[in-house]
């Protein structure tokens, strides 16, 4: 979980070496694929892992979005998570998807969504259950996590990716502390002057349009996904008040919402922080995305 829950301090530093990492073990009960292209824009070949039970299903599923501050990070950083998920019922894919500043907003809104629309569309490879399909992320990765939770049906943001006879609405989202409002993150977070230009082509003064247009909080109806922020108290990169202005939004549009606080947690949750948010994501997910 430690992986899963990376500082964006430290995802921001991985670099292309990172995709030779070792496979963890798979147990007998599970099948692990890899390196599956799922979109290909701008001649990128992106691609995704998925990890899922064996049986015939159809089991609900949950795909990973990984963290880097939009412009770094792997999707391998999620696998030992996917498998994990797997061996509790789900079928769990991560995936990779374009970075700043190459490619910024909403290049990779665009590609997370051709992702979920790519699993529906492979429900019956994969044995997924394509009405029950939950999604999460850390840090950057929260962030494209929530928006997909906000817009469905959002056609600007559909992109030209494959599928796109396929739906891109999830059902249920789990945020793990990923920034909702740009327009208030300068000056609340150690490195928003550095990352966020990047992704959003310009500072809070020159791009203000874009710092709204790319903030979850901004799009919240209610027609959004349930959702679970998990946030801790002393986030220098994230301001757990980024997490309480989603979860009030949510709640005032008559959304199910729940915020955790970690106390005194930091972003990059560790040993008992890591377990008690990985407890709650799965019990989040088993509430939405299970049979009764």
């Amino acid at each position: 979980m430690a992986r899963f829950l990376a500082p964006l301090a430290l995802v921001l530093i991985v670099t292309a070496p990172a995709l030779a990492q070792k496979d963890p073990p798979v147990p007998d009960t599970v099948m692990f694929e890899k390196n599956i292209e799922y979109t290909n824009p701008d001649n990128q070949h992106l691609q995704l892992n998925i990890a899922k039970p064996k049986g015939n299903g159809p089991f609900p599923t949950v795909l990973f979005i990984h963290g880097g501050g939009f412009r770094a990070g792997v999707r391998e950083g999620h696998n030992t998570q996917i498998i994990r998920l797997a061996e509790h019922g789900y079928v769990a894919a991560t995936v990779s998807y374009r970075l700043a500043p190459k490619y910024p907003f909403p290049a990779a809104i665009h590609d997370t969504k051709a992702a979920v629309r790519w699993l529906r569309a492979n429900a019956k490879t994969h044995h997924i259950d394509p009405d029950r399909i939950g999604v999460t992320g850390g840090s950057a990765g929260g962030h494209l996590a929530q928006f997909l939770a906000v817009t469905a049906g959002v056609k600007e943001f559909e992109g030209d990716g494959g599928s796109p006879e396929q739906s891109s609405a999830v059902k249920c989202v789990v945020n793990v502390y990923g920034p909702s409002d740009f327009t208030k993150s300068y000056g609340k977070s150690v490195d928003a002057a550095d990352v966020l230009p990047l992704f959003l082509g310009g500072n809070l003064e020159k791009a203000k349009p874009a710092h709204i247009r790319a903030s979850p909080l901004y799009w919240v109806t209610p027609n959004a996904a349930p959702t679970l922020c998990i946030h801790g108290t002393e986030d220098k990169y994230v301001a757990c008040e980024q997490a309480e202005w989603m979860v009030d939004k949510l709640k005032a549009a008559s959304v199910e919402a729940e915020l955790l606080k970690l106390e005194g947690a930091g972003h990059g949750f560790k040993g008992k922080d890591a377990e008690t948010a990985e407890k709650a994501m799965i019990a989040f997910f088993d509430k939405h995305l299970k049979k009764k």
